[in-house]
């Protein structure tokens, strides 16, 4: 089992920064895939950005050059560096794990609360 546990979410206005964390635990030898993924009050959870144990990352569109998605093996924590936030970005961001791929993730964090005021 993989326990992970985010952190860094909170109140920020539009064109501003947050940088979320996640700390994985457990079974931590069975992740090769960790990501981020984030659900908008009527919305369902939609991918925001995957990075393999190696590196290799992706990003959703709507993302892609604001948010950097970044890993430390060694201390087992992913983090999400988003910038030029909009007020649409306001989500629960989830941090994900899986043994191959966050498309369909094994492992799921309680999530933390993103909100972008305009």
């Amino acid at each position: 089992q993989v326990h992970l546990v985010e952190s860094g979410g909170g109140l920020v206005q539009a064109g501003g920064s947050l940088r979320l964390s996640c700390a994985a635990s457990g079974s931590i030898d069975s992740i090769m895939a960790m990501g981020w993924y984030r659900q908008a009050p009527g919305k369902e959870r939609e991918f925001v950005a995957g990075i393999t144990e190696r590196g290799n990352t992706d990003y959703a569109a709507s993302v892609k050059g604001r948010f950097t998605i970044s890993r430390d093996n060694a201390k087992n924590t992913v983090h999400l560096q988003m910038n030029y936030l909009k007020p649409d970005n306001t989500a629960v961001y989830y941090c994900a794990a899986d043994p191959i791929w966050v498309q369909a993730p094994d492992y799921w964090g309680q999530g933390t609360q993103v909100t972008v005021s305009s």
